[in-house]
């Protein structure tokens, strides 16, 4: 009741503010894009273009069809994009792949850039722990943009993009609307939305639109009781001294996620020729609990874990953009930049690393207080990671119904990410309590900066009216660093930490500095295109292009930095209209050459080795028909993703496994043949929806269904047969409703069969220790499967102005 009272509050706050807002005037249409994907106008090219036209592999989807298929979030939009697959460990900790180019990345702070950049508008909002988690309302459409874009949209595009592109304000009059959802998750809590927007007129020449939205998700796992005992305390203290319980933190549903946020644009239309639209846009997700059913001997029924620390964590951010249009002759002329602050903290259980490390190798013997007396070695994490994020671009364009046609510019960011991970056991001494902290065993605090800077520009050539060549480059120079401390104390490692730091601080809040490094390379990236224009319905192109993703640092001092990776694709596709029937695919292979592969290495730290090739080849297919009431749209991926050379233990430029460095062994991780993790050879969805008049108002009903074939856990053979493959899954989601003049009301269920589809898997130390302790069996190991959303049955109402 607590749940439901929270939230008809916060809804009631944001819909009387909307009220007041929406002033009356006639309702008019968020965008001019119908649902039909052909009819949608797209900037996959940095212009304006129908979607049909644009000769690359390009999904598409509309305001109207992002509200039909209940998108509410970034992991909702990806069931719909064939060629993307997403991994997640919590609301606002996601990483997207395109067509099976991933690794298994562990996305730690020190780790590899994403393989997909995200854009909101026109600016770039990828951050090293995955995209920003923006509730999708009032969107006017999403791109999803296969294969590498690096010519127009730089490092980090290197396997694709995904534009999330919002509506803009409008001078032809006033309007809004409002939306309510009450829903129910299985077993689980009550949720719901309250959302609104309201476009206004400033005069003749500009605009404003002002959007609010609150999102509640209701828990559905379960922490349950259990209790655990550290043998190295047992042994000193007794039985009772050493149990350690989650009595405090015991609780059903307790993964619940509040979202709330607000965006503001502004649009003024100097002349005919020249706009400036500034835009802000801030948004805060608490969310609460674990997202993933633990797979353990204490657990045994779904959607369940035991945790025995708190575990929670809130993203913040906030980001300012100002685009500015205008023509100079015949030419167009786009200058953008824009500012992104982002901060989550977050509070992480990391027990199973205290246990384990403790029952097989004594480590609790080790932590004591100040008297000398051995202390619990329960250990949970607190961290706070603050980014800032600025970026600039001036672009221009020459006609585009010219014969020869360009577009190029200039583009340059910045994003620094100030890094603090807090490992904390309580009461431990101050002889190995890392300076200047009150309780931590291991302190990380670092700054991050990464620099990309770059010069772009593609030429298109009609070399006859139904034939076009494309050329492309991008010169482009990043420069990374990383400096600060990761450690323990001096008193507790004679190695590592502040025993190895070889400076006074240069991050405010470590002690000093042990790791200071940088890494930089220019480089060239290109692409080609080929396309003929049959008719009017129909085209085919073929692509020659490459992406790339910029190197980085190693944090443990010990190793050299990791070196960009590149990614080249050769691609034939085609886009056709047969009456009602459109039917647009894809063939491809790409050359994935210099993968940076990361992994936990020694002491849990992430590793990242410039080593490894991989080759994908792949189908996409997408297919739409639409007659009368009815329509039918079928999209598919076919990816066969395998590595081409042995993965060795330590790299080598020859990718040969028998060479041994002196005094070690250079073992096989994974051999030639090995499918890469994450992405399933085979993914698909399907979409069929009627709509029928009803009197004056119009009916419809719809059903999806979304399939996810077998993926590998990991990459390396052995700690793959640890985690295991995550299994297939099919999910079919339903809806039915009605919609009058200016008004909607929705029923529906997502996940209708209650699918529990995994898509990621974790442990909280190396999956030797966590995951199979005791070695071979699994036996008393902990993994933590973050799965899909259960089955949510809802309604939704809406109202326009």
């Amino acid at each position: 009741m607590r749940n439901v009272t929270k939230l008809l509050a916060k809804s009631s706050t944001i819909l009387l503010g909307s009220t007041i807002l929406c002033t009356s005037g006639t309702a008019l249409a968020q965008q001019s894009s119908s649902r039909g994907d052909d009819d949608i106008v797209v900037t996959a090219s940095k212009r304006e273009e129908n979607l049909q036209d644009v000769p690359l592999a390009i999904t598409a989807i509309g305001n109207e069809r992002l509200s039909e298929l209940q998108v509410k979030e970034f992991q909702d939009v990806v069931k719909f994009l064939p060629s993307v697959t997403v991994q997640t460990l919590a609301p606002g900790f996601s990483q997207v792949y395109f067509r099976g180019v991933a690794s298994g990345e562990n996305a730690n702070h020190s780790a590899s850039l994403p393989t997909v950049g995200t854009y909101l508008d026109e600016m770039p909002i990828t951050t090293i722990q995955g995209a920003l988690d923006i509730h999708t309302y009032d969107l006017q459409r999403v791109e999803a943009l296969a294969g590498p874009q690096g010519t127009l949209y730089g490092a980090s595009s290197m396997a694709g993009t995904i534009k999330l592109v919002t509506n803009k304000p409008d001078t032809s009059g006033t309007y809004g609307s409002i939306g309510l959802e009450l829903n129910s998750v299985a077993r689980g809590d009550i949720g719901g939305v309250a959302e609104g927007f309201i476009n206004a007129p400033l005069g003749e020449r500009a605009a404003l639109r002002l959007v609010g939205w609150y999102r509640r998700d209701g828990g559905y796992i379960d922490n349950i009781a259990g209790s655990r005992v550290y043998p190295s305390l047992e042994a000193d203290q007794g039985t009772a001294a050493a149990t350690h319980d989650n009595a405090a933190f015991v609780e059903k549903n307790y993964n619940d996620v509040d979202t709330y946020g607000a965006r503001l644009a502004l649009g003024i239309d100097l002349d005919d020729d020249w706009t400036i639209r500034p835009t802000i846009m801030g948004q805060v997700q608490e969310a609460h609990g674990s997202f993933a059913q633990e797979r353990s001997t204490a657990v045994t029924r779904k959607l369940q874990t035991v945790q025995y620390n708190p575990e929670d964590s809130k993203d913040k951010w906030i980001q300012a953009a100002l685009t500015i249009e205008g023509k100079i002759g015949n030419w167009d002329l786009t200058a953008t930049g824009g500012h992104l602050r982002r901060k989550t903290t977050t509070e992480s259980d990391y027990s199973d690393y205290a246990y384990f490390y403790d029952a097989l190798y004594g480590y609790g013997a080790y932590f004591y207080d100040n008297n000398g007396d051995l202390v619990s070695p329960n250990q949970y994490i607190q961290g706070v990671d603050r980014y800032k994020r600025s970026f600039g671009e001036i672009r221009i364009a020459s006609p585009a119904d010219a014969r020869i046609r360009f577009i190029g510019g200039l583009f340059w960011q910045r994003q620094a990410h100030n890094i603090e991970q807090n490992y904390i056991i309580d009461d431990i001494a101050d002889s190995i309590t890392v300076t200047g902290t009150p309780s931590n065993i291991w302190l990380t605090k670092q700054l991050r900066i990464d620099r990309d800077y770059a010069a772009f520009g593609e030429i298109s050539f009609d070399i006859t009216d139904q034939l076009t060549l494309t050329g492309g480059g991008r010169l482009y120079r990043f420069d990374n660093s990383l400096v600060g401390f990761f450690g323990y104390s001096a008193g507790f490692s004679s190695r590592t930490g502040e025993a190895a730091c070889f400076g006074p601080a240069q991050v405010p809040g470590s002690p000093c500095t042990n790791l200071d490094k940088r890494t930089k390379d220019t480089d060239f990236i290109h692409k080609l295109n080929l396309n003929y224009k049959i008719n009017d319905d129909a085209l085919v192109y073929a692509t020659w292009s490459r992406g790339f993703r910029p190197g980085g640092i190693n944090r443990r001092g010990t190793l050299p930095p990791y070196g960009p990776d590149t990614l080249d694709n050769y691609e034939i596709g085609w886009k056709t209209n047969f009456g009602p029937v459109r039917f647009n695919g894809a063939i491809y292979q790409e050359d994935w050459n210099d993968i940076q592969l990361s992994f936990l290495g020694e002491n849990g730290l992430t590793e990242i080795r410039s080593a490894g090739i991989a080759r994908i080849r792949g189908v996409e297919i997408d297919i739409g028909y639409r007659q009368g009431g009815f329509s039918l749209n079928l999209g598919g991926s076919y990816n066969d993703a395998t590595i081409r050379r042995d993965f060795c233990v330590i790299a080598n430029p020859q990718f040969d496994c028998s060479i041994d460095p002196p005094g070690q062994t250079n073992d096989i991780l994974a051999p030639a043949g090995t499918r890469l993790p994450v992405t399933p050879k085979f993914k698909g969805n399907a979409v069929a929806r009627y709509e029928w008049p009803v009197g004056s108002m119009d009916a419809h009903v719809q059903f999806a269904v979304n399939h996810v074939g077998q993926r590998r856990s990991d990459l390396r053979t052995f700690e793959n047969g640890i985690v295991g493959n995550f299994d297939a899954y099919t999910t079919a989601d339903v809806s039915v409703g009605l919609k009058g003049e200016g008004w909607s009301s929705e029923l529906f269920a997502t996940n209708l069969f209650n699918s529990n589809g995994v898509i990621n898997s974790s442990v909280q130390c190396g999956e030797s220790i966590c995951g199979d302790p005791f070695g071979g069996s699994n036996t008393g190991g902990v993994f933590y499967d973050n799965i899909i959303r259960p089955r949510l049955i809802g309604i939704k109402v809406s109202k326009d102005f």
